[in-house]
């Protein structure tokens, strides 16, 4: 073994992230019904033990006590969301919650006033349905009225936020809507995804550049998740199915958000497929002129692929899988509770394509973390402590790629893990969990596992110690 003590640079953010649908349930002010809500009372099977999003992790009912166990867990900051149909319960045309207001007011003055910076996310997959119903992102009205909704924030909330963000992985609602079936309203059509692909882009844009007007202190970018693209082999025809699934999965983004502009050849292919969306040079103007001023980047698992060895069905529905297919390299290191590869080699590849290809433009990891189901069989049951030290092999071996990287040179700003106490997942519901706090889902009742206690001394000694050679 070769330890050294890897150290972050001052100011390193060290925290967590969640979402608003995930950690306040119904919560104590009103809320309007969200996609989510409406998906659980509509398929209720869809959802892992049929266990829907109305109570959580219930933190509206724990705000002092979770702010007490962020400071314990060695929080100086955390990314919440806000949510949009807690904010406008009965619509945008029937004005703001003052009730909202002053819960996100009193819950960031006391992340604040106890050293826990706020950086807000504006949308984390929670659409109010009443705006589903007329078209969601596909939708221009959709999009003035998320454009106001944003206004609100930014007058509301501007003196308590450090960082915004437009959008948490903004490809997710358009895979998981219009290609792959896992968010509602489930349509298989990409032709209506690259719409509503674009107009998030577009939105995007429109937001920063109404943040703009306020002339706040804070910076406002957007959360993207990022998988580097890895071909089986240096074929060229595998080479090609790696470029173009990265142009769908990772450029289609990123490339307008940061940049301001759309890959051309993800552009000549959609047009060669008769998929281009209405726009207008308005629109691209807006895109060109508002970008990210910061890049949150999430984390988890590498794309590897391979030229299609199957052919596809020419009458199904037009995906980017038609030029590439998934390849399962041999040997590769899983999370079997998630079926993800682990590969944290991937991190710092993503951050020096960030540097190399995007301005090296100011950014932190803003999400990365380890789902475990059933980890109750880790717990001691003396002290009702889940001894968690996979979780922290995992984040000490991405972590030292992410240091790696900013050794080299990338402008990474912190480490945020997903998450800061177990929570409500999606359709996954309480399948695996990714807290450093264990929940009780019964009792409610909090306690720190193992991996807390190391990120509280991680974030105190501002690093940790780490046999270096499994670096090289």
């Amino acid at each position: 073994m070769n330890n050294k003590f890897l150290k972050f640079p001052e100011g390193f953010w060290w925290g967590s992230a969640w979402s608003a649908e995930q950690s306040e349930g119904e919560g104590t002010t009103p809320k309007d019904e969200t996609v989510w809500k409406r998906w659980y009372t509509e398929s209720p099977n869809r959802f892992f033990d049929n266990i829907g999003p109305q109570i959580t992790t219930d933190h509206m009912n724990h705000v002092e006590e979770d702010i007490q166990l962020m400071k314990d867990t060695g929080h100086n900051s955390l990314r919440v969301s806000i949510s949009w149909a807690r904010m406008f319960p009965n619509g945008m045309e029937n004005g703001v919650s003052q009730e909202a207001i002053a819960y996100y007011r009193d819950s960031f003055k006391k992340m604040s006033d106890a050293g826990v910076a706020v950086f807000a996310n504006l949308y984390h997959f929670d659409m109010p349905a009443r705006y589903q119903d007329i078209g969601g992102w596909e939708s221009l009205e959709v999009l003035d009225h998320y454009n106001e909704y944003a206004r609100a924030c930014f007058e509301h909330f501007g003196d308590l936020v450090t960082h915004w963000f437009t959008f948490n992985e903004p490809l997710g609602p358009i895979l998981g809507s219009y290609m792959e079936d896992f968010h509602y309203p489930n349509i298989v059509d990409f032709k209506r995804g690259i719409q509503a692909a674009f107009n998030t882009i577009y939105v995007h844009a429109k937001v920063i550049e109404t943040f703009k007007t306020f002339n706040l202190d804070s910076k406002i970018g957007t959360i993207l998740n990022l998988s580097p693209t890895y071909p089986r082999s240096q074929n060229p025809a595998d080479l090609k199915a790696a470029r173009i699934a990265d142009l769908f999965y990772t450029r289609s983004f990123l490339d307008p958000m940061v940049k301001g502009e759309f890959p051309q050849e993800l552009v000549d292919i959609i047009k060669e497929y008769d998929h281009m969306p209405n726009y207008t040079q308005e629109q691209v103007d807006t895109i060109k002129n508002n970008v990210s001023q910061i890049l949150g980047l999430n984390y988890y698992e590498p794309r590897r692929v391979k030229a299609r060895e199957s052919a596809y069905n020419p009458e199904s529905p037009f995906m980017p899988t038609w030029f590439f297919e998934k390849h399962d390299m041999p040997g590769m290191k899983m999370n079997k509770y998630r079926g993800w590869e682990i590969y944290t080699k991937g991190i710092y590849d993503l951050a020096v394509d960030v540097r190399d290809n995007y301005g090296n433009i100011e950014s932190f990891i803003s999400e990365n973390g380890m789902g475990v189901a059933e980890e109750e069989r880790f717990m001691d049951k003396d002290t009702g402590q889940v001894i968690d030290t996979y979780r922290i092999e995992y984040v000490q071996d991405h972590l030292s790629f992410v240091w790696k990287a900013i050794e080299e040179g990338c402008n990474i700003n912190g480490y945020h893990i997903w998450t800061f106490i177990d929570c409500w997942s999606w359709i996954n519901s309480y399948k695996n969990r990714y807290g450093l706090v264990s929940l009780d889902f019964e009792t409610q009742k909090r306690t720190i596992k193992k991996s807390g206690e190391f990120y509280k001394k991680m974030s105190d000694e501002n690093g940790f110690e780490y046999d270096i050679n499994k670096l090289f």
